[in-house]
């Protein structure tokens, strides 16, 4: 008798991936050109040389993109399993790891759609994200398990006290505002990320969260700033 098991929850194991080996993306080419020298001591022998290889001159294309507004808490902003989907496309992803492509409502396939088409421009290079606010915080982190996000909002509020009993002097916002610029800063407000063959170059089960510290959402700016080759 034949037996199998499924663990719910459990992420799906990627035994049919394929393996690349990459050494180089981008060798410049260096050409051979002859030079002829009439002077003493080369009496004018040709002599062979390699010059400096040309570089590609970099580009760069910047965006500002408005968030809406999000409830307090961790947010995941970029497609679930958005490596896999690169890798095997949507449906694959579906049928064969049984776990659709989900987002964050309105906005997490929207942030790849509004810089898709310029990321798509570049071969190498770096995405560098910018969240224009001092109460929400952006990061990198575990896309396929919502309790990750969950029990991050969790130790947030366990580690930065709130309320009445908080030792802090900036209260003219509300309770939650300086616990929210602390949160802020413990994550940060860039990041930086890199581009190869037009898209987002992350790990397997990473994505990118915005965290949102206040207790009423607001819409959130993040300048993206791309540049490479």
């Amino acid at each position: 008798m034949q037996t199998s098991s499924v663990i719910l929850g459990a992420k799906p194991l990627l035994l049919s991936s394929p393996i690349v080996i990459l050494k180089s993306l981008y060798t410049p080419k260096t050409t051979t050109t002859t030079f002829s020298f009439n002077d003493s001591y080369s009496g004018g022998v040709s002599m062979a040389a390699a010059p400096p290889a040309t570089a590609t001159a970099p580009k760069w294309a910047q965006k500002t993109i408005t968030l809406p507004p999000h409830k307090r808490g961790c947010h995941l902003i970029t497609p679930k399993m958005y490596r896999i989907w690169l890798l095997y496309g949507y449906e694959t992803t579906i049928h064969q790891f049984l776990c659709p492509i989900v987002a964050s409502p309105n906005f997490t396939i929207g942030i790849l759609k509004e810089i898709g088409q310029d990321l798509s421009g570049f071969k190498c290079g770096l995405a560098h994200l910018f969240l224009q606010h001092t109460s929400a915080s952006l990061t990198i982190n575990e896309n396929y398990d919502s309790d990750v996000r969950d029990d991050t909002e969790t130790f947030l509020n366990r580690v930065v006290p709130e309320g009445s009993a908080a030792p802090w002097k900036h209260t003219l916002e509300g309770p939650d505002d300086m616990p929210a610029h602390i949160k802020s800063s413990m994550f940060g407000c860039t990041l930086t990320i890199p581009i190869t063959n037009g898209q987002l170059n992350m790990g397997t089960w990473q994505g990118i969260w915005l965290c949102e510290h206040r207790d009423h959402p607001t819409a959130r700016r993040v300048v993206v700033t791309l540049n490479g080759i």
